[in-house]
């Protein structure tokens, strides 16, 4: 789990219709008992992509999720070499205190409502600007070239 403080509920601001949506798709994927749940793995995953992605792939995701999404992927700093897709799963699981295959569980939920909302030809392009391993988060068959 997450390990930040929290705003309590009754004091949080509410979240946009877009935002709503796109936590509800991650509870359904991630079969989470809870909205709150879901946005955990939302704001644990979108932060992480958000120090991998750089560039227009960057840009044009963020301009494609709801705001509450964009903002918590554009907080971050883009890392100097971007991590492999296991290297992703195990850095956001050490952060998050949480065991790699709860961690594993959460990218492949995120992704794959993140790869709704920018649909495939940005979901291609992303998976073409990083290290190998992001195509089977993302849902998609890992294809390399024959030697």
């Amino acid at each position: 789990m997450i390990s930040d403080a929290r705003v309590p509920l009754e004091h949080q601001q509410p979240y946009s219709t877009a935002y709503e949506q796109l936590l509800e798709k991650v509870r359904y994927e991630g079969a989470y008992p809870t909205r709150e749940r879901a946005d955990e793995a939302v704001r644990l995953v979108l932060a992480g992509l958000g120090r991998q992605l750089t560039g227009d792939e960057r840009v044009d995701l963020a301009a494609c999720l709801p705001l509450e999404a964009a903002r918590v992927l554009t907080a971050q700093i883009p890392a100097p070499r971007p991590l492999t897709g296991w290297a992703f799963v195990k850095d956001l699981a050490v952060r998050s205190r949480a065991s790699l295959a709860t961690t594993r569980w959460d990218t492949g939920s995120v992704f794959a409502a993140v790869a709704a909302h920018a649909g495939p030809g940005l979901t291609t392009r992303i998976l073409h600007q990083l290290p190998t391993g992001y195509a089977l988060l993302f849902g998609r068959a890992e294809l390399t070239p024959a030697a």
